[in-house]
């Protein structure tokens, strides 16, 4: 198969997650506010798309409030910068089952699990350009935590965000979850031109092996406009392959801390290194006007 890679490249900067980095990193961003300026940061670093989780302020664990998400949405814009924004959808899916002897009722402590509706309220507030929707359910680390998206949530989900006039990007992370994002696309639930986010090396999901990379894009419509990451050491590298697989790129904290070996990251950073390496191979760094004009975003500030 010849290399088709993207000669015109966006880059997505995933800035804080939901993830268990704030005790590894004092990098990662917490507070609206910081959450805010490091989707800045990024945007100057050359990201089209900022991609922001919220967390608790008191303690850094993950989310969903919507004061939060306007909070930091609103700091954004007082600051004049322009960048993609693209919340989060996927809190209000969590699942952890009480222990393997006694599966129910669920661990509260890691259980958080909302209707479609609630889960898509900050998206019907703020009316962001686009939204995330993690299309399937799995294990996730080696414990009893569940991502929880069903058919039917999902088709709900779909329904209220294409009511909404905002842009899902459908988050893949193994080869089923290709096919679901199709089945809702047959459904009428995805609007023209579909975006989706491969999501690659997550326990115990798709592995970031060049050939599921490939069997992944291979599932893809032509006309579906893709990015793909991996976490961890191979985020970087990813940004490589995404663009040689002719896709888009994802950097940022959420899915790795980590600059060099023992050189912890800012956004900033990953989004300079990505540049960097998208540049050496030749492709051009979109504008976040050029990705609103390809992704047919409808921009309400």
């Amino acid at each position: 198969m010849a290399l088709q890679p993207s000669r015109d490249v966006f880059i997505t900067c995933a800035v804080t997650g939901a993830g268990a980095t704030t005790g590894r990193s004092d990098k990662v961003p917490v507070t609206p506010r910081q959450i805010a300026d490091s989707c800045i940061e990024a945007a100057a670093a050359g990201a089209a798309i900022a991609h922001i989780h919220v967390r608790n302020p008191e303690n850094g664990d993950p989310a969903r409030a919507p004061a939060l998400y306007a909070e930091a949405v609103g700091y954004i814009k007082e600051s004049g910068v322009d960048v993609v924004l693209n919340l989060t959808a996927g809190m209000g899916g969590d699942l952890t089952l009480g222990s393997v002897e006694a599966p129910l009722p669920p661990a509260p402590g890691g259980t958080d699990m909302a209707g479609a509706t609630e889960r898509l309220a900050h998206v019907a507030q703020i009316l962001p350009e686009i939204c995330t929707i993690d299309c399937g359910t799995m294990n996730f680390g080696e414990g009893d935590y569940i991502m929880t998206n069903t058919p039917a949530m999902l088709k709900e989900m779909a329904r209220q965000v294409q009511a909404l006039g905002v842009r899902p990007e459908i988050e893949a992370f193994d080869t089923g979850h290709v096919l679901l994002a199709k089945w809702l696309k047959d459904q009428g639930l995805i609007d023209d031109p579909v975006m989706i986010q491969l999501c690659m090396g997550i326990p115990w999901g798709a592995p970031d092996d060049m050939a599921t990379l490939m069997a992944m894009t291979a599932n893809l419509p032509d006309d579906w406009v893709f990015s793909a990451f991996s976490i961890g050491r191979n985020q970087l590298p990813y940004a490589a392959m995404a663009l040689l697989a002719g896709g888009n790129i994802r950097v940022g904290l959420e899915d790795n801390i980590w600059l060099d070996k023992g050189v912890l990251a800012t956004n900033g950073d990953l989004v300079e290194r990505a540049a960097t390496i998208a540049r050496a191979m030749g492709s051009r760094i979109m504008t976040p006007a050029e990705v609103r004009e390809k992704l047919k975003l409808k921009k309400r500030w």
